[in-house]
């Protein structure tokens, strides 16, 4: 029993050890005392701009590193000495330089790299004298995460990608006459779009399963004339009804669908006010932090602090900020401090260093209780969760995450997650703790990303202005035949959850819009997917022949004339941010296609470019070029230039031929 006790003992003081190690970083011990650091720049010989994506290692050692998308590098760690640094890059021509390191200084040494004719497929590119196994290991890990171009040294350690995704079974047709609700929970999350991003700029075609539709539509922000909406709205009929004064918008838009003229493509949109940043109520945010060994690289904790270090900007005297980490353990690292007391917040993020397993179940419940013991009545309160979604220490399946961050939101308690890295990105995980927690998810690839999310969108992303937000969208079967939904498939409600309040649903923060898209089919119009007859309900009409088109809608004088001219009828329950009961919005929706608004037909581009990437049997004879037209006319204003870089990424799509890899890349999977 005694030893028992004992071995007890040492494991609970290894991994407190473990975490002021992760905290702290590593103590100055004699031997780090002779190494020093060597940073550069690698340019191309000819263009004179960056190589991104270069191997650079000092030879004979396992140091080593690549390029950023500026061609910059930083070696740390480099022992004293004389020490020959040598860059390596598919289509350059290898170089080396000898250095002199200092010890405790840094040393800069530039490179110029000459293009070589060498392919990918060259049996010359797959090793290099001098480069150590650890080295080849290291890269070849290296730039699977970063999603460089398939090279031989990738395709061998291909199995060191463990990135994860939650299939999607993409919504099909449903007959209005058999189904005629549609109820879903609004989604806020963004994150989708901006891993799309990632992979497209790596020239890579994004896994099928990480391209959620809805999330694509809501990552842009929209225009909204509030007068000449209202005026839309009167003019097609539409009626709106409300309990109470509403926190957002509802606004609706019917035009024909740009990959199937035949069909309409109707446009849900809500809408929440913004709010100033000096106007939002007080903060309590608890920031938790994942520095597992995981974390280390460039792309994961290093840009995580530049990126909260933007948050801390924008903190005011009225707001509190804690800092909880997780490695092996989880410990507080920053008690609520005033957002004032920046240099002290940025100096506790700056202290970070990545290293150990990932207890991320720990990590969530210190900081839900760090959360609770400060929290504020009528303010602010959040869990802010920036890591790559790696658990793997104590409660680390989905269904525990889930179960866990369930029983904490009842606390009143909202949480932001924010992903980070590539290579071991958990997506499927991430979402499902986002959608959960009352909360959203984002996916930082960038430091734009993260200015994007943590600063120009600071109100949306952590202030809830209406929870358990859902729609429940009824199809007048005198005009429709069919519809569909297009995304929001992991977002799907039975019916009868609509009414029932106890059922969770998506949060709408200050400044956000949402936008849902269904394509609906005409009565008397084919429905794409055939449900066989009923064999005991009775039908409208006699059902045509089997080798016929079905048409599941009753006649048109089946209904009465007061609902002839609608094609919909919107209803929307929320909740206020403490409340426990829904307040319930409609809208009725004529039945008339009108020319669309530059919002309406930006988001159909998105949608459309989502269908291509998924290989959607839905997406008609749709091509790039249709996709980059559509968003051209919708373009509209964009003062910060989302909607351009949208178009950049679809003719990058069309040029690199992406669209034509899909048959590959499954035989390779």
């Amino acid at each position: 029993m005694a030893t028992t006790n004992v071995r007890g003992i040492r494991q609970r003081t290894g991994a407190v050890l473990a975490l002021a190690l992760a905290i702290a970083g590593p103590a100055p011990s004699q031997a780090q005392s002779q190494t020093g650091a060597v940073q550069g720049t690698v340019l191309d010989a000819t263009a004179n701009v960056g190589v991104a994506g270069a191997q650079v290692f000092v030879t004979g050692t396992a140091i080593g590193t690549l390029t950023d998308a500026n061609g910059a590098y930083f070696l740390s760690g480099v022992p004293a000495g004389e020490r020959v640094v040598t860059v390596r890059l598919v289509g350059y021509r290898q170089a080396s330089k000898s250095v002199t390191v200092t010890a405790g200084e840094t040393v800069t040494l530039d490179f110029s790299v000459e293009q070589t004719a060498l392919r990918p497929q060259d049996p010359a590119v797959t090793g290099v004298a001098g480069e150590t196994p650890q080295v080849r290991q290291l890269y070849a890990v290296e730039r699977a995460a970063a999603g460089l171009a398939a090279t031989s040294v990738m395709r061998a350690y291909a199995d060191f990608n463990t990135e994860s995704y939650a299939r999607i079974e993409e919504n099909g047709f449903r007959s209005v006459g058999a189904s005629p609700l549609s109820t879903f929970s609004i989604d806020v999350d963004r994150a989708s779009y901006a891993n799309v991003r990632r992979f497209i700029q790596a020239g890579e075609r994004p896994p099928v399963d990480a391209v959620r539709i809805e999330e694509m539509i809501n990552y842009f922000p929209y225009e909204w004339d509030s007068e000449r909406d209202s005026e839309r709205d009167k003019a097609a009929g539409g009626r709106n009804s409300a309990a109470g004064d509403p926190p957002f918008q509802l606004l609706t838009e019917v035009w024909d669908a740009p990959w199937k003229p035949e069909h309409r493509l109707v446009r849900i949109g809500l809408r929440a006010p913004s709010i100033d940043t000096e106007d939002l109520p007080p903060s309590n945010l608890v920031f938790l932090l994942d520095v597992s060994g995981s974390m280390s690289s460039s792309d994961k904790l290093p840009l995580l602090k530049k990126a909260f270090a933007l948050l801390a900007e924008k903190l005011r005297p009225q707001d509190r900020v804690a800092i909880v980490v997780y490695a092996g353990a989880a410990g507080l690292v920053l008690p609520p401090t005033p957002g004032n007391r920046r240099a002290r917040i940025l100096s506790a993020v700056e202290r970070l260093q990545a290293g150990g397993s990932t207890a991320g179940g720990a990590g969530i419940a210190l900081a839900y209780e760090v959360a609770r013991e400060h929290f504020v009545e009528d303010g602010n309160n959040r869990v802010i969760l920036a890591t790559d979604g790696d658990f793997n220490v104590g409660a680390s399946s989905d269904a525990e995450m889930v179960r866990l961050i369930e029983k904490e939101r009842e606390s009143g308690i909202f949480l932001t997650v924010l992903g980070f890295g590539t290579g071991n990105l958990k997506d499927s995980k991430m979402e499902q703790i986002a959608d959960h927690g009352n909360g959203n998810f984002h996916y930082v690839d960038g430091l734009l990303e993260a200015r994007k999310v943590l600063v120009e969108e600071m109100g949306g992303t952590l202030f809830t202005v209406a929870k358990d937000v859902k729609l429940q969208v009824e199809f007048n079967p005198a005009r429709a035949a069919a519809y569909r939904l297009i995304g929001y498939e992991n977002r799907l409600l039975a019916d009868e959850d609509f009414n029932d309040d106890t059922k969770d649903a998506g949060e709408l923060g200050a400044g956000h819009t949402v936008t849902a898209l269904y394509e609906v089919v005409p009565a008397g119009l084919p429905v794409p997917r055939r449900v066989d007859p009923l064999r005991y309900q009775p039908t409208a009409e006699p059902r045509p022949p089997v080798e016929a088109p079905a048409v599941d809608a009753p006649p048109a004088d089946a209904l009465p004339g007061a609902f002839e001219d609608e094609l919909l009828y919107v209803k929307v329950r929320y909740k206020d941010p403490d409340g426990s009961e829904s307040r319930l919005l409609a809208h009725a929706v004529a039945n008339r296609a009108r020319p669309p608004s530059p919002s309406f037909r930006f988001a159909a581009a998105v949608a459309g470019f989502g269908m291509l990437l998924r290989d959607s049997p839905h997406s008609g004879g749709l091509t790039p070029n249709d996709v980059i037209d559509l968003a051209e006319r919708g373009r509209g204003d964009d003062p910060r230039g989302y909607r351009g870089e949208f178009i950049r990424l679809v003719e990058a799509v069309r040029d690199l031929d992406l669209l034509g890899t899909a048959a590959e890349e499954d035989d390779q999977r």
